[in-house]
C-alpha cells in the first residue's frame, strides 16, 4: 500500500487517480477511456513493442490499472515542490516553441520552475491534469471540449496559433481529394488535434467522413502516422510539412499544404483547471510571458542554430536535411503568428465545436465562451509587454 508523507496509507481513490494520471507517462501504453471523452474508442497501443488493439474503453482502463498497480508500484514520482509540469501530446513542430522555451530557460527568466513532458494523446493530458501530476496542458483546444463533456472545469487561457499546421498526404495511387472516399484515414486519437486537422482538410475539399465512408483509424503520433502511410496500413493522414516533403520525395501525394492554404484554427492552446488558474495567476502570467518570448526567439533567424539543435534532440533526428526542413516549418509557423497577441478566438472555438458535435452530441451543449479565460493575456497586454518584447525582437 502506498503511503503519504505522514505515513498513513493512501486512500484507494488517490491510487486510482494516480494510475489514470501516470499511465500517460508510460510511453509503451496507450489508454483510451470513455470516462474522458465519451467518443468511439478503437486503436492500437503498444506494450513492450508489441501491438495491442484497444476495442473497449473498460478493457483498456482495467489493463492500465492492473499494470500500474501491480507491476509498477512507486515507479513514478510527483513534481518537485513549486515545480510546474507542462504536458504536450503532439510530436509535431508546433511543440518546438515549447521546448525552445524550456531549454532556453525562459520559464526561469519569468520566475517559473518548470518541466515539460510528452504524453500520449488528449485523454492522457486530461488524466494528468485531473490527477494533479501536470498543471498545464499545451496543445489543441479539443482537449478542453473533451474535458468539459467529462464534467471537468477547465479554461483555455491562450492560443498561440490561429491556423492549422499539418499537411494532407495520401498514398501514391490517390491523386485527388475525391478519391479519399472509402479510404482509411490515420489519426492520433478520435477527437484530438490531429483528428481535428484531418476533419478541417476534409471539409475544405467538400468531403465528409460519414457520407463518404472514410474510416478514421487511431494509430499514433505524426511520426507513427507517416510510417503507417508508407507501410500501407492507412491510405491518408496529416503530418507536419517536413514529413510531407519526405513522403512526397518517395512518391506520395500531398493533397493540401498548410503553408499555401490558411485553415483557421484555435491551436497551440494553454489549458488549465479553473481552481489552478484562480490560485496561481502570477505563475501563469510568468508561464505565458515565457511562451510568448519562446515564440519570438524561435522565429528569429539569429537563433536558427539553437532551434535546429532543439529539433534534432526532441525528434531524435540525425538526417540534417530533415532537420533543416523541420526548422523551415516551425519558423514559418511562428512567422505567420508574428505580432499577434494570443487571445483565444471565440469564432474558432465555435467552428471546432461544430466539427466535434457529430462525434459526441454532448459537445454541442457546451457554451464554448465559458471555456475561455483571457484574464492572464489581458494582464500581460495591459502591461505593455507585447510591444516591448516585439520591438526587442524586431517584430511588428
Amino acid at each position: 500500500m502506498s503511503r503519504s508523507q505522514s505515513g498513513r496509507p493512501k486512500p484507494r481513490s488517490w491510487l486510482l487517480s494516480r494510475a489514470f494520471g501516470q499511465v500517460a507517462r508510460f510511453n509503451s501504453l496507450t489508454l483510451y477511456s470513455d470516462h474522458f471523452q465519451g467518443i468511439p474508442l478503437s486503436g492500437f497501443g503498444r506494450f513492450w513493442g508489441r501491438p495491442i488493439m484497444v476495442r473497449d474503453g473498460k478493457t483498456a482502463v482495467t489493463f492500465a490499472l492492473t499494470f500500474l498497480l501491480t507491476i509498477l508500484p512507486g515507479a513514478f514520482s510527483l513534481a518537485a515542490p513549486g515545480e510546474v509540469i507542462i504536458s504536450h501530446a503532439s510530436m509535431s513542430t508546433s511543440a518546438i516553441p515549447l521546448w525552445v522555451t524550456q531549454r532556453q530557460n525562459f520559464f526561469g527568466k519569468y520566475g517559473v520552475k518548470s518541466k515539460v513532458v510528452w504524453v500520449r494523446g488528449n485523454p492522457a493530458q486530461i488524466a494528468t491534469l485531473v490527477s494533479g501530476d501536470t498543471q498545464i496542458a499545451y496543445g489543441g483546444a479539443t482537449t478542453a471540449l473533451a474535458a468539459a463533456v467529462g464534467g471537468r472545469d477547465m479554461k483555455i487561457i491562450a492560443s498561440l496559433s490561429s491556423r492549422e499546421s499539418l499537411d494532407l498526404v495520401a498514398r501514391p495511387n490517390i491523386k485527388n481529394s475525391k478519391e479519399l472516399a472509402g479510404k482509411r484515414f490515420g489519426v492520433q486519437s478520435v477527437g484530438g488535434g490531429v483528428w481535428k486537422t484531418a476533419t478541417v482538410w476534409l471539409e475544405h475539399f467538400g468531403m465528409d467522413e460519414r457520407r463518404d465512408n472514410i474510416q478514421m483509424i487511431v494509430i499514433g503520433d505524426v511520426t507513427v502516422l507517416a510510417q503507417s502511410l508508407e507501410s500501407g496500413l492507412i491510405d491518408v493522414t496529416v503530418v507536419p510539412p517536413f514529413l510531407s516533403r519526405r513522403l512526397a520525395e518517395k512518391g506520395f501525394t500531398v493533397l493540401g499544404r498548410c503553408e499555401q492554404t490558411k485553415l483557421p484554427s484555435v491551436g497551440m492552446t494553454v489549458l488549465v483547471e479553473r481552481p489552478y488558474l484562480q490560485q496561481n495567476a502570477e505563475t501563469l502570467q510568468g508561464v505565458m510571458m515565457a511562451l510568448i518570448e519562446g515564440m519570438a526567439f524561435t522565429g528569429h533567424p539569429r537563433n536558427k542554430s539553437v532551434v535546429l539543435e532543439t529539433l534534432a534532440k526532441q525528434f531524435r533526428m540525425t538526417d540534417t536535411v530533415a532537420v533543416e526542413g523541420a526548422y523551415q516549418d516551425v519558423s514559418t509557423l511562428v512567422r505567420l503568428e508574428e505580432g499577434r497577441k494570443p487571445y483565444v478566438s471565440l469564432e474558432g472555438m465555435r467552428i471546432l465545436q461544430r466539427l466535434l458535435k457529430p462525434q459526441n452530441p454532448k459537445i454541442g451543449e457546451i457554451k464554448v465562451e465559458t471555456l475561455i479565460d483571457s484574464s492572464i493575456v489581458k494582464r500581460i497586454d495591459d502591461s505593455g509587454f507585447f510591444e516591448k518584447l516585439y520591438a526587442e525582437y524586431g517584430l511588428k
